[in-house]
């Protein structure tokens, strides 16, 4: 086989988290682990999402050879050389994993590479690009038949989080120290600072609530490979977060045990006490939760995946807090001095004309998970769980819909299978 490259392009948290990584792993099945004949690539494209961890991130990736942080995107975009001057092999295929379909057209003339984008809800430049794996048919259904060869139905990449983990969808028996079953509920805040700032003070408040009416719950966090755990908790610190005194928390300690086994604790004055899990991905702990807390993103798509029921909360009590939005809106709501008046603009437009913000509730184009949306109050949100917790047919009901919408899996497969073909041509 002649030696290739493999050139992925990508920008955000939660597509090098969902898209890439499911991606790398199905294409060193399918094209072996010999770097001197396969070489993968990953370069980052600027994201309002991003943490600026993702290229270490991407880099850990065992499939990956090297990767290229965004802040060096564009002068590789213009002249085509990145900023450690890589070498390039003649024969290769870019890869579209997030960003701006533009990116591989250009990137692909460039190189002379053949290119591949995997398209969610929209396909552009048809008649630029050679082969596109999509979510859906009706990605498709709207393509002129001269393009039609060109497109494969690969299912949704979100739902590789379920293919790649061990472990059996739905809740499983969470025990205490004295053997007894209790209720584990997860705690899904987000890892942006727009997100955390009023996320954790208003999840745990509402764990608080719960705790104080069923001692015997859970709780754990899922902690964002992006996020240190002083970090995280100086969200809950009300020095440093007014939003803790919004909700009505009691600050929050972190405990940090030195045997380095034990994990790592938030803990407030109420007596609740929170697990922080550092694994990631996080997939076998959360196919244990009975219901999760969460903020809006990729996180509901990997619960959906899962099977497991959550809540969706968007808290509006600081309408310039949310700025994580997606391409112009994102750039405008980040801006030194005049990024908070858009971001107050923006929410506020987007909270008049909202629509379905969960991911499977946007598959199932229904309300199959309860999205809270507005000036939040901890204690009924915690009652609205509180419900849920006793009466599990509720739980089972929401768990039976998630597996009706998720699909099939296989999407990383499929699309490594497409980029096996366009380097035999």
């Amino acid at each position: 086989m002649t030696p290739v490259d493999i050139l992925i392009l990508s920008n955000g948290p939660g597509e090098v988290s969902t898209w890439v990584r499911p991606v790398v792993k199905a294409l060193r099945q399918e094209l072996g682990d010999d770097r001197s004949v396969v070489r993968i690539s990953v370069v980052l494209s600027p994201c309002p999402n991003a943490t600026g961890k993702e290229a270490a991130i991407a880099l850990s990736y065992p499939e990956v050879d090297r990767v290229q942080s965004a802040e060096h995107f564009w002068q590789f975009l213009l002249w085509g050389k990145t900023f450690d001057n890589w070498d390039w092999r003649s024969c290769g295929v870019v890869v579209f994993l997030g960003g701006d379909q533009i990116f591989p057209v250009v990137i692909g003339k460039k190189l002379g590479y053949r290119t591949v984008v995997y398209a969610e809800w929209e396909a552009r430049w048809h008649n630029w690009i050679d082969r596109f794996g999509v979510m859906k048919p009706q990605v498709g259904a709207r393509v002129s038949q001269k393009y039609a060869h060109k497109f494969t139905v690969v299912g949704d990449l979100m739902l590789e989080a379920s293919s790649h983990s061990s472990l059996i969808i739905g809740q499983e028996l969470v025990t205490n120290d004295q053997g007894q079953i209790t209720d584990l509920i997860g705690l899904l805040p987000g890892s942006k600072a727009a997100k955390l700032t009023q996320g954790i003070p208003i999840m745990l408040a509402i764990a608080e609530h719960i705790h104080a009416n069923r001692p015997q719950t859970k709780f754990v966090i899922p902690v964002a490979p992006t996020v240190d755990l002083q970090t995280l908790a100086s969200f809950g610190d009300s020095q440093k977060n007014p939003f803790v005194e919004t909700f009505g928390i009691s600050n929050v300690s972190l405990f940090i045990p030195k045997d380095g086994k034990s994990k790592a604790l938030f803990k407030t004055q109420t007596g609740l006490t929170v697990e922080l899990c550092q694994e990631n991905p996080a997939y076998d702990l959360l196919s244990q939760c009975c219901i999760c807390l969460t903020t809006v993103g990729a996180n509901t798509a990997e619960l959906g995946a899962l099977g497991v029921p959550m809540i969706v909360l968007l808290p509006t009590q600081q309408l310039d807090a949310m700025r994580s939005w997606d391409g112009l809106p994102g750039l405008l709501a980040n801006l030194p001095g005049v990024g908070s008046t858009f971001a107050k603009v923006i929410n506020w437009l987007f909270l008049r004309r909202k629509g379905l913000l969960a991911w499977p509730n946007i598959w199932a184009q229904s309300e199959i998970v309860p999205e809270l949306v507005g000036k939040l109050q901890p204690k009924e949100v915690g009652e609205m769980v509180l419900d849920f917790l006793a009466h599990p047919e509720k739980l089972d009901e929401i768990r039976v819909k998630l597996r009706q919408v998720r699909g099939e899996s296989g999407a990383a497969q499929k699309i490594a299978k497409i980029i096996g073909e366009e380097i035999s041509k």
